[in-house]
């Protein structure tokens, strides 16, 4: 059975990521969509808000699972969990030259772990969480962004300012 991670802090999960995922689960047996601690960004969500909603948006896809609030090495969260690969998503040369660097140094660490790049689509090659987060904040459209729930989710956080237009 192959199992990989897909390791990020989601905050909010996207289409960009829910694409990298779709494509994962027709990779691996299974994909454990892991939210992790990102240290050097304030979080708009908790852990727990983030998995509930990334629970709520892959429902359909039987062979992925949703873990909350790792805050460990990503090799050492996949070597724990049993997994072989740990995948990535891409949307533009600095993410490769960024994810390729992690990647390097996660094979020194743990070489029985591989690292998939997955390059975004076209498509969802524009979006970013950071982006996504000061639409909303300024009350902007963010449904062509993000999944049904996580749109709700940042309406009902930004809550006033949402929807707002000048």
């Amino acid at each position: 059975m192959t199992k990989a991670i897909f390791p990020g802090s989601f905050d909010p999960f996207t289409n960009g990521h829910l694409a990298t995922v779709e494509r994962a689960s027709k990779m691996f047996d299974h994909v454990i969509i892991t939210v992790m601690t990102n240290t050097s960004k304030q979080a708009l969500f908790s852990a727990d808000e983030r998995a509930a909603l990334i629970t709520e948006v892959v429902a359909g896809l039987d062979n992925v699972s949703v873990l909350a609030g790792a805050s460990e090495l990503t090799v050492e969260l996949a070597q724990r969990l049993g997994a072989s690969f740990i995948v990535r998503g891409l949307r533009n040369a600095s993410d490769y030259t960024f994810e390729n660097e992690i990647a390097l140094a996660n094979a020194k660490l743990r070489p029985n772990i591989q690292t998939v790049l997955l390059p975004a689509r076209a498509t969802e090659s524009g979006i970013s969480s950071s982006i996504v987060k000061e639409i909303a904040s300024f009350g902007g459209d963010v449904s062509q962004f993000v999944p049904r729930p996580v749109a709700q989710a940042l309406e009902a956080k930004f809550g006033d300012a949402y929807g707002k237009k000048d």
